[in-house]
C-alpha cells in the first residue's frame, strides 16, 4: 500500500467519505429514498419487434465514427429519406462473453424508447456481423468534447447532469444497472442534449433492490465495492452508476481523471488500489459549494450513503440553473 500511496498526486486536496453510519453524510437537504413513489415515467416497451422501419439495404455508409477489437461504427444516410443514423457492427467470431454483450445491447436498446437514451431502431444478424441501427448523435462522446475543452464550466455541468440523471432514473426505474457510465457513453447533439448510450454491460435486475454480482465495465469508472465483490454481500446496484457519473463530472472540473496524476499511464492493479484506497478527491477550489455537494454526494465510498437519481434531480446545484439551463452547443464549435 504504501507504493500506491506514494503515487498520490501532489495538488489534489482529499477528505475522508463518511461511513454509513455517519448522521448527514450530505451537508445539503435531499428528499426521502422513497420520493420516487408515484413518479410517472416512461416504461420499457414489451416485447417489441425491431427492424421494420430500417433495413440495412437501405443504408449507405459514409464516415467510420469509431472502432474497437470487436467492430465499427458509422455514419450512414438512409437512402430513400436522407435520415442520418449511427451503425454499430460487430464482427462474427467475437468470444462468448462479447456475444452476451451484444444480445444484452440489442435486448436493452430495442427496449428503451426514452429521450434520455440513445434509440435503437433494428438489429440485423447478417453472416455472424451483428448491425445495430442507432440514433445519430452529431455531437460525438462528451470524451471527445473533453479533449478539445478538458474543463467544462460549472453550468454546463449542471446541464449535463439534469440529462444524465434523467437517463438513469429511466433505466433505474425500470430495473436496468448501465455499469458503464463513462464519457466516451455519453453522446451529444447539435441540439445540446445529452443521451446515455452502449449498454453492452448493463444488466436488468429483478427487482429494485436486487444487485449485481458480475465484473464488468470500464475500471476507471467503477466504484469501489465493485472491486471487492468478494468483501460485497451479493454484489453492487443502481448506486454505481451515482459513483460512475459522480466521476466523470469531477474529471469535468479538474481538467484531467481525478484518480491519476497528470501524465501518468493507467493500468488496471493502479487504478483499483487508487479508486479503493485512497481517500475521495475534492472538486476544485473556486467550484460553488452546491456542485461540491453534489460530487461529494455521489463519491461516497459507502454504497448505502450515495443518493438516488431521482434525490439528485432535487440538489440545489441543479435548481440553481434549472429556470436558466446553459445551451451545449457552446461547448460543440
Amino acid at each position: 500500500m504504501s507504493l500506491v500511496r506514494s503515487k498520490k498526486p501532489p495538488n489534489l486536496q482529499l477528505l475522508r467519505a463518511p461511513s454509513s453510519s455517519a448522521p448527514g453524510a450530505h451537508r445539503l437537504p435531499l428528499p426521502p429514498a422513497d420520493a420516487t413513489r408515484g413518479l410517472k415515467l416512461p416504461e420499457i416497451a414489451k416485447d417489441e419487434v425491431g427492424g421494420g422501419q430500417v433495413s440495412l439495404e437501405d443504408l449507405e455508409k459514409r464516415e467510420i465514427l469509431g472502432q474497437g477489437s470487436g467492430g465499427k461504427v458509422y455514419k450512414v444516410v438512409h437512402v430513400r429519406t436522407g435520415v442520418v443514423y449511427a451503425l454499430k457492427t460487430i464482427h462474427p467470431k467475437t468470444d462468448a462473453a462479447i456475444t452476451k454483450q451484444i444480445k444484452r445491447e440489442k435486448e436493452i436498446s430495442m427496449r428503451s424508447k426514452a429521450p434520455y437514451v440513445v434509440q435503437c431502431y433494428g438489429v440485423f444478424d447478417k453472416g455472424g456481423e451483428i448491425s445495430l441501427v442507432l440514433e445519430y448523435m452529431d455531437g460525438g462522446t462528451l470524451a471527445h468534447v473533453l479533449k478539445r475543452h478538458p474543463r467544462i464550466e460549472e453550468p454546463y455541468l449542471a446541464t449535463i447532469t439534469q440529462y444524465v440523471l434523467k437517463g438513469l432514473l429511466y433505466l433505474h426505474s425500470n430495473k436496468i444497472v448501465h455499469r458503464d457510465i463513462k464519457p466516451s457513453n455519453l453522446l451529444l447533439n447539435s441540439k445540446g442534449e445529452v443521451k446515455i448510450a452502449d449498454f453492452g454491460v448493463s444488466t436488468e435486475l429483478a427487482s429494485t433492490f436486487a444487485e449485481c454480482n458480475t465484473f464488468v465495465g470500464t475500471c476507471a469508472y467503477m466504484s469501489p465495492e465493485r472491486f471487492k465483490l468478494h468483501e460485497a454481500r451479493g454484489g453492487f446496484n443502481y448506486s454505481a452508476d451515482i459513483w460512475s457519473l459522480g466521476l466523470v463530472l469531477l474529471q469535468c472540473a479538474l481538467g484531467y481523471f481525478p484518480y491519476l496524476s497528470h501524465g501518468q499511464e493507467a493500468d488496471w492493479m493502479t487504478l483499483m488500489c487508487n479508486i479503493c484506497e485512497w481517500e475521495v478527491p475534492s472538486p476544485p477550489e473556486g467550484t460553488s459549494l452546491e456542485f461540491q455537494d453534489l460530487v461529494k454526494a455521489c463519491l461516497q465510498k459507502e454504497p448505502a450513503c450515495r443518493p438516488n437519481a431521482f434525490q439528485l434531480l432535487q440538489h440545489p446545484f441543479l435548481k440553481k440553473y434549472e429556470a436558466s439551463p446553459y445551451s451545449l452547443q457552446r461547448y460543440l464549435r
